[in-house]
C-alpha cells in the first residue's frame, strides 16, 4: 500500500464508511456509490473539452468514487456483510473503471486535443494494457497464494509496513493517477505528465509481473 492510501485514502474511507454505516448502507450500496463518482468523471473526460473547471471537476469526482472504494471493504469489515459476491462486484467495478479511464482519454484526445502526431493515440492504450494487466495479474497472485498451504507455521509477526515501499509505490497508486487529471486545463502538460506516468506504469508492470512469478514459483506444488 503506497503513502497516499495509507494516510489519505484510507482514513478518508474510514470516515465515510461510519458515514455509511449510520445510513444504513450496505457495501454493495457504498461500492455503486463510487462507481457513480468514478464513471461521472469518466464521462467528463470523455465528452467535455478539456478546461480548469473540468479538471477540478474530474479530480473531485475521482478521489471521493476512490474514497467510497476503500469504504466498501471498511463498512463491511465493520458490519460482517461482506462475502465473495460484494468482493467480486468491486474488483469488477475497479477493472471497469482502468479500461474505462483510459478510453475516456483516448477519445479526448481524438477529440479535443492538438497532437503532434496519431502514435499519440496508442498512449492510452499502452497505458491501459500495463494498468489493467498489473491489477489483474496481482489479483491472480493473491489468489494463487491463498490456494497453497505450505504447511510451514509462521515464526514471527508480520514484519509492520515498510515506509520506504509506500513511497516507492506512489507512482502507480490509483490516487496518485488521478492528480493528473488536475492538469487537464493545459492539455500539453496533462499530455506529458501522463506520459511519463504511463511510462513508469510500463517499467513497475515488468518489475512486479518478474517478483510474482519469483513468488510463486517458490511455493509447494499443488498435490496430484
Amino acid at each position: 500500500m503506497s503513502l497516499y492510501s495509507r494516510y489519505v485514502n484510507r482514513p478518508a474511507g474510514r470516515y465515510l464508511a461510519a458515514g455509511a454505516f449510520r445510513l444504513g448502507l450496505t457495501p454493495n450500496q457504498v461500492t455503486l456509490v463510487s462507481a457513480a463518482f468514478t464513471f461521472a468523471a469518466i464521462a467528463a473526460v470523455a465528452l467535455a473539452r478539456p478546461s480548469w473547471p473540468l479538471a477540478l471537476t474530474v479530480y473531485a469526482a475521482l478521489v471521493v468514487g476512490f474514497a467510497f472504494d476503500s469504504a466498501d471493504g471498511q463498512l463491511a469489515r465493520l458490519t460482517g456483510k461482506g462475502g465473495p459476491a460484494g468482493e467480486w462486484l468491486d474488483h469488477v467495478v475497479d477493472c471497469a473503471k482502468m479500461v474505462a479511464l483510459h478510453t475516456a482519454v483516448l477519445v479526448s484526445f481524438h477529440r479535443f486535443f492538438e497532437l503532434p502526431g496519431d502514435g499519440w493515440l496508442l498512449l492510452p492504450l499502452g497505458f491501459q494494457f500495463a494498468a489493467v494487466v498489473t491489477f489483474c495479474a496481482g489479483l491472480l497472485t493473491e489468489q494463487l497464494k491463498r490456494g497453497r498451504d505450505t504447511g510451514i507455521a509462521p515464526q514471527a509477526p508480520p514484519a509492520p509496513p515498510s515506509r520506504l515501499r509506500a513511497i516507492a509505490l506512489l507512482p502507480v497508486d490509483y490516487g496518485v493517477f488521478c492528480l493528473v487529471f488536475l492538469t487537464l486545463g493545459a492539455p500539453d502538460v496533462f499530455r506529458t505528465v501522463y506520459a511519463v506516468l504511463g511510462a513508469v506504469h510500463a517499467l513497475f508492470l515488468v518489475a512486479f509481473l518478474a517478483k510474482w512469478f519469483r513468488e510463486l514459483s517458490a511455493l509447494p506444488r499443488a498435490a496430484a
